[in-house]
């Protein structure tokens, strides 16, 4: 959460467009309009390590000894990694770890760039009250994991300040380990700002508009730039996990150099790939040339790429979320799984052979902060544990859901027994025509499977039906097993 908006009350879901929301910060120096979707150009990944503090373009080009050139009919799932090694994590995050600040003031920090450079120093002089702090960033993710039972880490970097401690204890009371980055640079001073733990400033008018702002913002290089390799701790973390999950945000605290080796590696050891390129993806995909390279690497070699609807048309320039994640999927190396995020009405899971659709759960939504993040983790523990694929669409909406009956993110993001709670309750927010018109089209594929409230199964020629009290059945003992084996306290 490193951009500069503002957004109004009552909070907007996670994964829909705003017409209520304004800029109030320009966007990052770093960052920079997208005047077309993004064009993919036929790539392989040559696996390289970064050694210089200036990210240099990918080693990228077409070679006959591709992963789709060596698969029969461009298929990818006979691809091996170089190395595979025990996976006795289930889920490494990378990099965007940070400390969300929450605090309300008179008024929105003003428009110019060095007013609100000074604002922001002065917010900085002195630590507000631990109780306006909160695990932010990719913290989010990894809590609501764990708190399914998943086990995870979160590679990164913190400072040795009482904001790194602050995000190190959150962590570990959550059963998380921590993985830092550094390549022992002797050049850099680690007391110096560019090594402090990244916050984010969560500002809130009277009139409950929210901004968000991090010194990432006021910056033309990534806030540690300063880190220009992958250290044999991080390699071990990579390789030790089943899933790397990377978003968009993480570009910016890491050069795209070093996203992109962490990436390469992932796939050299067979460390499937998660990717959320997030609001950032646009303003990659017509970034620097480093930034743009790093993108398109991340969606090609990604096993399982996730955004939200308006987020899959900016990189395809197809409206169709449906038809956008099938050209996702035909321009990945990699990718098995394209899931679109369509708001407050579901989610839907794109193969190369099938199409899975979920509606949303119905709660009272209090808070979205955290949604996504949430969702992702749920995700990655439907394919981890190869649950069927309404059944991690079903699981993920619920996480989402019940982390928006909360408010705020961090150690506030779904508890497993609210999960429970929420799935066991079973009150789809059913709405057949909008999902009817959606899939109204021949997408070339064996099977379209829907989530539905109907008690019984059923399928016609286009459409199979699961019912979600076959679902719940399904998700509830495997839930209430994890709820169980659980060592950290709701």
């Amino acid at each position: 959460m490193h951009h500069c908006t503002i957004t109004l009350k009552p909070p907007i879901p996670h994964h829909v467009s705003s017409t209520h929301s304004h800029l109030i910060f320009p966007h990052s120096p770093r960052l920079t309009q997208s005047q077309s979707p993004l064009i993919f150009a036929p790539v392989y990944v040559r696996p390289r390590s970064v050694s210089n503090r200036t990210a240099r373009a990918l080693d990228v080009s077409v070679s006959k000894h591709s992963p789709n050139s060596s698969a029969p009919n461009g298929s990818v799932h006979d691809w091996k990694p170089k190395s595979v090694g025990v996976k006795n994590v289930d889920v490494a995050t990378l990099g965007n770890l940070c400390v969300d600040i929450v605090l309300s003031v008179p008024k929105l920090p003003p428009p110019d760039v060095r007013d609100r450079k000074a604002y922001m120093d002065l917010l900085s002089a002195s630590p507000p009250d631990k109780q306006y702090w909160e695990a932010g960033g990719n913290c989010n993710m990894a809590i609501a994991a764990a708190r399914l039972g998943l086990h995870c880490i979160a590679i990164g970097h913190v400072g040795n300040e009482v904001y790194g401690q602050f995000l190190l204890d959150v962590l570990q009371d959550e059963g998380i380990s921590m993985v830092g980055m550094s390549d022992n640079n002797t050049n850099v001073d680690s007391s110096a700002a560019s090594y402090e733990t990244l916050l984010c400033w969560v500002l809130v008018d009277p009139l409950q508009r929210h901004g968000f702002c991090s010194r990432a913002d006021f910056s033309k290089e990534p806030a540690f730039s300063w880190m220009s390799k992958l250290s044999a701790q991080v390699k071990t973390a990579i390789k030790q996990s089943k899933i790397l999950f990377c978003n968009g945000y993480g570009f910016d605290e890491l050069s795209p150099g070093v996203i992109a080796a962490a990436v390469e590696y992932a796939v050299e050891v067979g460390t499937s790939i998660f990717f959320d390129p997030g609001p950032r993806g646009k303003s990659l995909s017509t970034g620097t040339t480093e930034e743009r390279e790093a993108l398109n690497l991340l969606l090609r070699m990604s096993d399982v790429l996730l955004l939200t609807s308006d987020e899959a048309e900016s990189l395809t320039g197809i409206k169709n979320p449906v038809l956008a994640g099938q050209e996702l999927l035909k321009q990945g190396v990699l990718t098995k799984w394209v899931i679109v995020k369509m708001g407050p009405r579901g989610s839907i899971l794109i193969t190369r052979s099938s199409i899975s659709c979920a509606p949303a759960f119905e709660v009272n939504v209090v808070d979205t902060v955290g949604c996504g993040d949430s969702f992702v983790a749920a995700i990655a523990y439907g394919f981890i544990h190869n649950m069927p694929k309404v059944n991690t669409l079903a699981v993920a909406n619920a996480v989402g859901a019940a982390t928006a009956t909360g408010c705020g993110a961090g150690r506030n993001v779904a508890t497993l027994e609210k999960v429970i709670e929420l799935i066991s309750a079973s009150n789809l927010k059913q709405n057949d025509k909008f999902w009817n018109e959606l899939i109204d089209e021949n997408f070339g594929v064996d099977e379209i499977t829907s989530l539905s409230n109907l008690v019984v199964d059923g399928s016609d020629n286009r459409l199979n039906c699961v019912s979600l009290q076959k679902v719940v059945s399904e998700l509830l003992p495997k839930l209430k097993s994890a709820q169980l084996e659980r060592k950290v306290p709701f």
